[in-house]
């Protein structure tokens, strides 16, 4: 019958990615032409809650865009908040302990629209989140357990060294002055 042992050990017991999308709108007045949008400053952390994930996070958004008629220009900066639940499945019943979120796509801004005086965005970003906990690993064992070292007492150690100075060849040293 072979002898088994257990190690706990910290593993990542769930994982997965999910794709956000959020459109958002902003009122200016008299806009003509979108000029660029950008996503920047994106910073967020995530908490566990039950069996679900709450990610919250913020990022700045910067809309260029031109009004009266494409003769003067302007920078719109606004900063979202964002409030996202995602449940994990857990593994056998572990419980993590310790939750990791990374962003695998950076917050993106892939359409903006005009209507009216009303500039429409949407943005994109796909966050991977991993649940970190203490699983234990089954290992087989060799039925051998491994030999004692003896543990030499303080006396053994100081009659040894003795010895060894004993058996010093006091002529081996040449004077060489």
């Amino acid at each position: 019958m072979a002898n088994y042992k257990e190690i706990v050990t910290k593993a990542v017991i769930s994982k997965g990615k999910k794709l956000f999308t959020t459109t958002n709108q902003v009122h200016v007045s008299n806009p003509s032409t979108i000029l660029g949008c950008w996503v920047i400053n994106h910073s967020f952390q995530g908490n566990k809650s039950g069996n679900d994930i709450v990610i919250d996070g913020s990022y700045d958004v910067n809309i260029w865009y031109s009004y009266d008629n494409d003769t003067k220009t302007d920078v719109l900066k606004e900063t979202n908040t964002y409030h996202e639940v995602v449940h994990m499945r857990e593994v056998d019943d572990i419980t993590g302990d310790e939750i990791i979120v990374r962003s695998l796509k950076q917050p993106n801004c892939v359409k903006v629209d005009i209507e009216g005086d009303t500039i429409h965005y949407t943005i994109e970003k796909e966050l991977g989140i991993e649940l970190v906990g203490d699983i234990k690993v089954k290992i087989e064992a060799n039925d051998e357990e491994d030999p004692w070292d003896d543990i030499l007492e303080e006396e053994k150690k100081q009659e040894t060294i003795s010895q060894n100075i004993d058996q010093v060849n006091e002529e081996f040293i040449e004077d060489t002055i």
